[in-house]
């Protein structure tokens, strides 16, 4: 549970509870660091829905030395989570909340920092849920261990209140109680995210911050979503330190070029648009005709999971889909190898992922119906040995996108190698100046 150093901030979910606790520790007469002999701590307990997430974003946040998630502020209930998830106790008032308490170094940030967080970081106008998260247990509260602590609590809820009201949001919620116990929770709540790297991060702020140097701000800006009701377009709910949004972006996002656009936009930010998928996880990756939701998935999606899905999108029930991903072939001297065997100087692309893949100084006439090039790309295909209908022969797929492209033979002019590839899963980009 130990944050070494400033880790990237981290976030799956939307569950904390604020706790603070101060020490200091005292030197010792042996000798010590001259940092271990002056740090002071305070811990703080926050409740704002499901523990998990919110676990980790506290423990990125530089200056905190520790994020425990737990259970606080419950009476006539074992202090476990299957005792409070029981069906009896959804609406229990009594139920214990789920929160972490947090650990950190005041010089390096401050109570009140902590609480501004804590309130950007969740929907404190939602009583007893966060999401589709719905009961007791998920409220949102702040359990205080001084008066100096449960008066910046009320300072800053007060703040925020304005700031939500300017918004267009309603009356804060979240209760404000000194702390009586905390209970850790069980291990496998532990550092969750680490331990389960798949899914996805809820997202239940209202998008108001505070600002950096003032007390006034706005809510996220609004941006243009006329484009987004035209033609086809994939929108991707993304959010700030959300590793699965990032883990999305590695594996496809930061590479992709398709014809088909690609926006990022925040859960408040979807104003327009006509979705049936829910809205509060990120990543959600959103396929549009013209505005409205063809499909939807929610949680990070591998390269594989993404193509072919916009493969469903993109290509619908076509022979172009068939040969992309059911290793079919295209009819020798078919309608598009008749268009592409002729084209000005260029470079044909994955016609999902946009990446180069064959050059036409490359194209030969091999007579054969199909296009065929003597190398590809660098790096931009993979070969793999294909043994079926009894044949020996190397299939060509994309790197990029996966998708099946052709074969290589090794009957081309003196022997040398024909690609021998199908025109329906390529896209034609002319070169740029005709260089």
């Amino acid at each position: 549970m130990k944050l070494k150093g400033l880790l990237p901030s981290l976030w799956i979910g939307s569950c904390f509870a604020v706790l603070f606790s101060h020490s200091v520790l005292a030197q010792n007469n042996e000798p010590q660091t001259a940092m271990a002999a002056t740090i002071s701590q305070e811990s703080i307990v926050l409740g704002a829905g499901c523990f998990w997430g919110v676990e980790k974003r506290y423990q990125a946040l530089p200056g905190v030395i520790d994020a425990v998630s737990g259970y606080a502020d419950g009476r006539g209930v074992q202090p476990n989570y299957r005792a409070i998830t029981a069906e009896k106790q959804r609406f229990n008032p009594n139920n214990f909340a789920e929160v972490v308490q947090v650990t950190f170094n005041p010089k390096l940030i401050s109570s009140r920092q902590i609480l501004q967080f804590y309130f950007e970081q969740h929907d404190p106008t939602q009583k007893n849920r966060q999401g589709n998260d719905v009961g007791t247990q998920y409220r949102s509260i702040v359990l205080f261990t001084s008066e100096t602590q449960q008066q910046t609590a009320v300072m800053v809820r007060d703040q925020y209140q304005q700031l939500l009201k300017a918004a267009g949001y309603g009356d804060i919620v979240t209760e404000i109680k000194a702390l009586t116990k905390f209970y850790p929770a069980e291990d496998y709540h532990q550092d969750y995210l680490a331990k389960n790297p798949g899914g996805y991060c809820p997202d239940h702020s209202t998008g108001v911050r505070f600002a950096s140097s003032t007390e006034n701000t706005t809510a996220e800006p609004e941006p243009d979503n006329s484009m987004l009701l035209q033609g086809q377009q994939i929108v991707v709910i993304d959010a700030p330190d959300c590793p699965y949004c990032e883990q999305f972006k590695k594996a496809v996002a930061n590479d992709y070029q398709g014809t088909i656009p690609m926006h990022f936009r925040s859960a408040q930010q979807l104003k327009g648009l006509q979705l049936k998928t829910p809205t509060f996880a990120t990543p959600t990756i959103l396929f549009l005709q013209n505005g409205i939701e063809v499909f939807g998935r929610q949680g990070a999606m591998s390269a594989k999971e993404f193509y072919q899905a916009l493969g469903y999108f993109k290509l619908g029930d076509s022979e172009a889909f068939r040969v992309a991903f059911d290793k079919g072939t295209d009819n020798r001297f078919c309608q598009q190898y008749e268009i592409f065997k002729n084209t000005p100087d260029g470079v044909f692309i994955d016609k999902l992922s946009g990446q180069p893949l064959f050059d036409t100084r490359d194209r030969f006439d091999s007579g054969t119906g199909w296009l065929s090039f003597r190398r590809t790309v660098k790096d931009a295909v993979i070969e793999k040995p294909d043994n079926s209908y009894g044949m020996e022969r190397i299939e060509i797929r994309s790197k990029s996108s996966g998708i099946h492209l052709g074969h290589l033979f090794y009957d081309g002019p003196d022997g040398s190698a024909r690609y021998c590839i199908n025109a329906t899963v390529l896209e034609f980009v002319p070169r740029a100046g005709g260089v």
